[in-house]
């Protein structure tokens, strides 16, 4: 190895390469042009020439990790006001919307993000129960699912609100028995007729705090993000934050893999947009590289697609009300070998995904193409989704974070026992040799992704070890679950003979940490620290108190 001469040399306790065909006794790599020249051992590193050596220590290298469902830039908005995420007391919530009024200028909406639902008990989300403490001000309160809001009555007037909407997706403005909106907006159509009156940030403000989000991303251990929206300014925000960052000699600090949601009412001319956008769209680090469809909605909010109607009797109706129509724009898409994700969180949902790849012939599904949530399915699709070849893409904290192993949760009894305990099957599909990509979903659960390889192992919350966890049964192994955020995400994305393991030719994107994810207990893992991470060879997050 006498030849290697890289441009950096980084040194760890521990390598692990995510790929069967390399040495576990690897504790050297070698980087050169942004791409890995060689692994080896600290002796043969010490025959090799670098410019730069940074040594670790006994610190644990793995590839760069890689959250396969975000959403940065709908997030930028999401999250404005108060944060309500992970309070189920309604006198709480209303205790931080009265605070949060207090401090909104007189002329200001009262804005919150991260309800979550099990807050209002058995009573239904209602606008009376946020008109007294925003001061009869608009207000709009996101719930936890991004698929749903609450609305006050002052900013129901303002939209002109004053009864049932038609629309072209599975959106409703939900209205009480006399025709009269309670406040509740389900899915995005009903959540623009508000939106559209709010307020909107600048375009550097917005740039500025995306920068923000991203740092935050890296500092977690995130070298890449799997983006599964594309709203309006989302691709001039990547571009301009980019040439900021290249101005400034840097590039961004995590590479955004962007995919454009495709919707109910568009037809071949809008398809055929979109396509051009994944051919055509990119800067160096981020780039449209896949397109979102949706089949349903959420548990939570009563619009998902289930077999059998909920226990609220909801839940049963297709967001494409003509799913044969959806199964028309996944072909369109997979016939041009563009990747697709798909939102399928019921049964039914996910069964007319299923059903639509096994339709296409064999020689057309040549990129991957994903679902992504899959909370409840019984085991005769999941024999049916191994066969397709489709990737599954879920979000382990959805399930401990939102549900509960005695099923007094929201989720768990709208869906009743039976669908309840086949809910979040993450190790049943990995046994059916499904590849496995995991994410966070942020906002809609935090991002870190040390808390989440923990959680999937656990099935329950970590550090909270009073809690019993969630059908056991579905808990992945440490390895599994590393997996889902490195060689499983990379497969996830099409990337396989680019990312996702330590493999010379690779591209050099590592992420550092002061532990062993696959042998420490994952309570411990949850608190490890990122020391740093690394995109092509390069340092993004480097911890406080560690030395180049």
């Amino acid at each position: 190895m006498n030849d290697i001469k890289p441009d950096l040399i980084i040194l760890a306790g521990t390598v692990h390469a995510m790929d069967e065909t390399h040495s576990p006794a690897a504790q050297a790599v070698a980087v050169r042009d942004g791409r890995i020249q060689a692994i080896g051992t600290r002796e043969e590193a010490s025959s090799w020439d670098g410019s730069e050596v940074i040594d670790f220590g006994d610190a644990v290298l793995t590839p760069g990790l890689m959250d396969c469902h975000v959403h940065p830039v709908m997030g930028l908005d999401m999250t404005r006001g108060c944060d309500l995420s992970g309070i189920t007391d309604l006198a709480a919530v209303r205790a931080l919307l009265r605070a949060e009024a207090e401090a909104t200028p007189p002329d200001g909406w009262v804005r919150g993000w991260g309800l979550d639902p099990n807050a209002f008990g058995a009573v239904p989300p209602h606008r009376e129960l946020i008109d007294d403490v925003v001061a009869g001000r608009p207000a709009l309160i996101r719930l936890f699912d991004a698929h749903s809001a609450l609305a006050s009555t002052a900013a129901l007037e303002l939209a002109g609100i004053t009864g049932p909407r038609h629309f072209d997706q599975a959106a409703e403005v939900v209205c009480d028995g006399t025709g009269r909106p309670t406040g509740l907006l389900l899915e995005a159509a009903a959540l623009d007729l508000v939106l559209a009156l709010m307020p909107s940030e600048t375009f550097q403000e917005r740039k500025e705090r995306l920068g923000e989000v991203f740092e935050s991303f890296s500092r977690a251990g995130l070298t890449g993000i799997h983006v599964m929206d594309c709203g309006e300014g989302t691709l001039e925000l990547l571009a301009a934050l980019e040439r900021d960052l290249a101005a400034a000699g840097r590039g961004l600090p995590v590479r955004v893999r962007v995919s454009p949601w495709c919707m109910p009412g568009s037809g071949d001319d809008d398809w055929q947009r979109l396509a051009g956008q994944v051919e055509n769209v990119r800067g160096s680090r981020w780039e449209v590289a896949g397109i979102k469809l949706f089949v349903d909605g959420t548990i939570d909010n009563g619009t998902a697609w289930l077999f059998e109607p909920d226990s609220h009797g909801q839940s049963v109706t297709p967001f494409w009300p003509r799913p044969e129509e959806y199964a028309r724009a996944a072909r369109f898409f997979a016939e041009r070998g563009i990747p697709t994700a798909t939102h399928a969180i019921g049964d039914a949902g996910v069964a007319a995904v299923v059903a639509a790849f096994e339709d296409l012939p064999a020689d057309v599904a040549r990129a991957p193409h994903r679902i992504e949530h899959i909370e409840t399915v019984p085991d005769g699709i999941i024999a049916r989704f191994a066969r397709t070849g489709l990737i599954a893409s879920m979000q382990p904290s959805h399930c401990t974070h939102y549900s509960r192993a005695d099923q007094t949760d929201n989720w768990s009894t709208r869906l009743g026992k039976e669908r309840a305990d086949r809910g979040w099957r993450c190790a049943d599909l990995r046994s059916a040799g499904v590849t496995l990509a995991l994410g966070s979903d942020w906002p809609v659960a935090p991002f870190e992704p040390l808390p989440i390889l923990a959680d999937a192992q656990l099935r329950r919350r970590s550090g909270h070890t009073e809690e019993q966890p969630i059908a056991p049964g579905q808990a992945l192994s440490a390895r599994q679950a590393l997996e889902g955020y490195t060689s499983h995400a990379a497969k996830a994305a099409g990337e396989w003979a680019e990312a996702g393991s330590v493999a010379v030719g690779k591209r050099a994107d590592f992420t550092i940490l002061d532990l062993d994810p696959l042998a420490a207990a994952p309570d411990d893992l949850a608190r490890g620290q990122v020391l740093a991470t690394v995109v092509d060879g390069q340092l993004q997050h480097l911890a406080v108190g560690v030395t180049r």
